[in-house]
């Protein structure tokens, strides 16, 4: 007799589809999840399986499906008022706005997560979005405001990588010297 899995085990599933690559099969087995979750009352759960949902379609570039996922996960969070992961989904939805190349809906996403991680005192997250809203503004144009913006986000990073200490060093070197000048 098959053995049932439960509603985390096909979340754990999903993310091992995920990672090697299997997104359909991944899509399907966060689907089951999620429904699942829904069904024992799990909402929280429920919506990370949409917001997993939303990240798959949006790796197979089918933005339709995504948005729609990730909308739906959004508003499960602020209807929880789980502040923390409805920034998240927001980032999430920036990233995917940024792929189709709709930059004012992306840096809208993006500034609303990264106002909600600073009002949280999430430094990390607020500092990883940042990063993403200053690509975003430097390819709209606004080269000042993206590396100022991204400077910020460099700044207000809790556990840099040695490539962003690195780059932190040089841009507060090239401050110094613009100011000497």
């Amino acid at each position: 007799m098959d053995e049932v899995m439960s509603a985390h085990d096909m979340k754990e599933e999903g993310l091992r589809l995920f990672q090697e690559g299997l997104y359909p099969e991944a899509a399907e087995k966060f689907e089951q999840a999620r429904r699942t979750f829904e069904s024992e009352g799990e909402v929280v759960e429920a919506a990370e399986m949409l917001n997993n949902i939303g990240i798959v379609h949006r790796m197979r570039r089918e933005w339709d499906q995504a948005i729609e996922a990730l909308e739906r996960a959004q508003s499960a969070f602020a209807e929880l008022s789980d502040r923390s992961r409805e920034a998240q989904v927001l980032g999430n939805l920036g990233g995917l706005y940024a792929s189709q190349g709709q930059r004012e809906k992306a840096r809208a996403s993006l500034r609303q997560a990264a106002d909600t991680f600073a009002e949280l005192g999430d430094g990390q997250r607020r500092g990883e979005t940042l990063l993403a809203l200053g690509v975003q503004q430097w390819k709209a144009g606004e080269r000042w405001n993206g590396l100022a913006t991204y400077r910020a986000g460099l700044e207000t990073l809790e556990r840099p990588s040695a490539g962003q200490k690195a780059l932190r060093v040089l841009l507060k070197l090239g401050s110094r010297l613009l100011s000497s000048s």
